[in-house]
């Protein structure tokens, strides 16, 4: 099976949470047939990213980053590199890479736990365009690296990631 296929029965088994998960869902579906590249950043108009939402054992607490270029605080995340096997293995890079924590997927927590479409403004020498983010729910240990840090869960400030944190808590209740 090639990433395309495995991108597309990824998002076609994913169950959506509500009804803007579920718009984002089908565009993504959508999408992963239209572009060339799916998992290339260098789709000019969008492409699939890979984050995690990470919390400690006890599912108090997420460990965010500060964004640099969008200053917000923000699940770990990025681009899917050439060597990652899967979206998933991606998202596990990335918190790894922006976090330093020592980090696994929850175990029972649906994969992917989370899909979202979000526009990234223009930059200079790079157009506004979509990432289209598929996201994983992790358990991390450790002290976070600078620019991360642990936050109570559900404060950050931001409407996508305070929607990760409603779906973490959910699990525990």
């Amino acid at each position: 099976m090639n990433q395309r296929q495995s991108l597309v029965r990824l998002l076609q088994a994913h169950v959506a949470a509500d009804a803007r998960e579920e718009a984002d869902r089908c565009a993504m579906l959508r999408l992963a047939h239209e572009l060339a590249e799916p998992l290339s950043r260098d789709e000019p108009s969008a492409h699939f990213t890979a984050s995690a939402f990470v919390i400690d054992e006890a599912g108090a607490r997420a460990c965010l980053v500060q964004h640099a270029k969008l200053g917000r605080l923000l699940q770990p995340g990025g681009h899917v590199e050439p060597g990652d096997a899967s979206l998933e293995a991606a998202a596990i890079r990335e918190a790894r890479e922006e976090t330093a924590l020592e980090v696994e997927l929850h175990p029972t927590a649906p994969r992917p736990f989370d899909v979202d479409i979000h526009e990234i403004p223009e930059r200079p020498g790079e157009p506004a365009h979509f990432h289209l983010d598929v996201r994983y729910l992790l358990f991390g240990r450790g002290e976070p690296c600078r620019g991360s840090a642990w936050h109570a869960i559900g404060t950050s400030g931001d409407g996508s990631v305070d929607r990760l944190a409603a779906k973490a808590l959910a699990l525990y209740s």
